[in-house]
């Protein structure tokens, strides 16, 4: 078991002021050893403190007085203390099975904890939850929780995550359910193993045995050009419009029954069957948008200045591993850059705009901007080369594919990079932004970011800036 490590510290916080110093070992809090950032932020939120420390190797103790929630000001460097909770499914679907060799190490590792689910958004599938977990979960409120359900045919459940667990691990579902534990639901759908058929009788199901989730993803399977699995294959187009009907008309059902739409299909769905995206008001809030559900919609509105503030956003697939955030348990994008690697000169207000972003960004990028009317900007679409397949998402694209790409753009324009892509300052294949064959400007993935990236007035400071004459 591993102990908090302090890599941040706010100046006059009390433990800036009681001696807590950066590479400081928390070894206890009150006599507690915790296990996870959760337990951590619970004991530190008490008004007296008794912390441990171990000092390179020498042992202090350290008292501190505040106000009760008062804000400690330390940062500590992993959201998990103790083991990660790895998962002992082995689903055909897996997008980790799926990752291009030589990749770097922590992106292989597949976690099915709880923890990680209700501090990232991260799906769970609940196989190796337990009663200690479910008195955890009910007593420090650790809610809400995001649970990958596929299906709720016990037997094919079973079969889909290759582990007998899946049947018998839905009783949890229902007992977070019972104590009125906030979750919400996925389905990744398969063709010809839980579409169709299978998919109505398990929103049928959904209905039945889950009335109380707070929401149902049903997104499509992506499928690389390194899975080893068959069966596994992309949607159709019929197939992609079948899935949209299903789920509008269990909107319909659920609607008439619960009183409200209950579940909603990817914006992938939309554009793989060439359908209008349904109104913003459909998405009920938009409780799934970092599960790709109703993006396209929220975009829309900030870039066209219909909402004044950008929808939030959970960290993405990757992001926890690596390290637990500064804040609100959620990963930075992107690195502190050197000042001495910047050159703080403004672009040149007349360069033209080229927006990198994936195939599917593209579809709903190019008519927000031509309702710009401007000549000088244009869409730079990214085909995802690296996973290959049917990987189209913005958020997917890495630096060989840019690099591919900015090689042959021309030097002097300003090229706008979504943050979407990076996390912690990297993309998914290990490179840096700085390292592009082209300065990029890191822009906030919402439409309020990318039409102050496209003002003049408002452009923000390059990763790496050419001086333009």
């Amino acid at each position: 078991m591993a102990l908090p490590l302090v890599i941040g510290l706010q100046p006059d916080s009390p433990a800036a002021l009681a001696g807590v110093a950066l590479g400081d070992v928390l070894v206890s809090i009150n006599g507690e050893r915790p296990r996870d950032v959760i337990r951590y932020q619970l004991l530190v939120d008490e008004a007296e403190l008794e912390l441990q420390i171990d000092r390179g190797g020498f042992d202090r103790t350290i008292q501190i007085s505040k106000s009760e929630g008062a804000a400690l000001g330390i940062e500590v460097q992993s959201s998990l203390f103790d083991q990660v909770r790895t998962c002992d499914n082995h689903c055909s679907f897996c997008f980790i099975y799926q990752l291009p060799p030589g990749m770097r190490k922590s992106l292989s590792l597949k976690d099915d904890d709880f923890r990680l689910s209700f501090l990232y958004g991260n799906f769970t599938t609940l196989t190796r939850f337990t009663e200690a977990d479910l008195e955890r979960v009910i007593c420090e409120g650790l809610s809400p929780l995001y649970v990958s359900i596929h299906t709720t045919d016990p037997e094919l459940r079973s079969d889909m995550l290759r582990n007998r667990r899946g049947a018998t691990s839905l009783r949890w579902l229902r007992a977070l359910l019972d104590h009125e534990v906030e979750v919400h639901g996925q389905f990744v759908v398969c063709p010809g193993v839980n579409g169709g058929e299978e998919l109505e009788k398990s929103l049928a199901g959904v209905l039945d045995q889950y009335p109380e989730l707070a929401s149902v993803a049903v997104v499509p399977l992506g499928v690389s050009d390194h899975s080893h699995e068959p069966d596994m294959r992309p949607h159709t187009q019929s197939e992609a419009r079948e899935v949209v009907d299903t789920v509008e008309e269990w909107q319909a059902i659920y609607l008439r029954h619960l009183g409200r739409r209950l579940v909603f299909a990817a914006d992938e769905y939309y554009l793989l069957a060439n359908r209008d995206f349904p109104e913003p008001e459909v998405y009920e809030g938009f409780p799934m948008h970092e599960d790709g559900i109703g993006m396209a919609r929220t975009f829309e509105a900030e870039f066209l200045g219909q909402t004044a503030t950008a929808t939030g956003k959970r960290a993405g697939f990757f992001s926890w591993v690596d390290g637990a955030p500064a804040e609100g348990y959620r990963a930075p994008r992107t690195a502190p850059v050197n000042s001495s690697g910047l050159l703080n000169i403004r672009p040149r207000a007349t360069a033209p705009v080229g927006i990198l972003t994936g195939q599917y960004g593209a579809r709903i990028l190019r008519p927000l901007v031509a309702s710009l009317d401007r000549s000088d900007v244009r869409i730079i679409e990214v085909p995802n080369r690296y996973f290959g397949g049917n990987i189209a998402v913005t958020g997917l694209m890495v630096s060989q594919d840019l690099g591919e790409i900015l090689d042959h753009e021309p030097a002097g324009h300003r090229y706008l990079l979504p943050d979407v892509c990076l996390t912690s300052g990297l993309f998914l294949d290990g490179g840096r932004p700085e390292d592009l064959p082209r300065p990029v400007e890191i822009v906030p993935t919402d439409g309020i970011a990318l039409r102050q990236a496209l003002t003049p007035s408002t452009s923000i400071s390059p990763i790496r800036q050419e001086v333009i004459a």
